[in-house]
């Protein structure tokens, strides 16, 4: 696992995670990525790619998406996932992504710079340093 500190006006921090592994398989591997980068990083603000989460989290039956997403609300983490999505057909998950992009909390976004804009609130120049897992 790769974690990029990506650097904001006003101080504001954002951990870019990128694993070539899944990372996030159920609730409970959430919650030990959500304390293990908070406790490393001290953000509160972290953008992963998808290929790190289970593929499970994208079918809304499964009730996995709002059980993780919860734990990261709950904690305080402003969470983004970056990838490609485009190749997902369900109704129910599109205008899942869509309401949350509208939000403030989570989001889902083509790559890693936008999903870094979408935590920040905006898109200024960024500098960013990275450390390795």
């Amino acid at each position: 696992m790769k974690i990029d500190i990506v650097k904001q006006r006003d101080n504001l921090e954002v951990a870019v995670i990128h694993s070539d592994s899944v990372i996030i398989k159920d609730v409970s591997s959430a919650l030990d990525f959500i304390m293990g980068v908070k406790y490393e990083t001290g953000c509160t603000n972290i953008a992963i790619n998808k290929g790190a989460i289970t593929d499970d989290f994208f079918v809304l039956s499964t009730c996995l998406a709002g059980e993780i997403l919860q734990k990261f609300i709950n904690y305080g983490i402003r969470f983004a996932i970056y990838g490609d999505f485009s190749h997902y057909t369900s109704k129910p998950l599109k205008d899942f992504i869509y309401e949350s992009n509208k939000g403030k909390n989570v989001f889902f976004q083509p790559s890693a710079d936008l999903a870094v804009d979408m935590l920040s609130g905006h898109s200024a120049k960024k500098r960013r340093y990275s450390f390795e897992r």
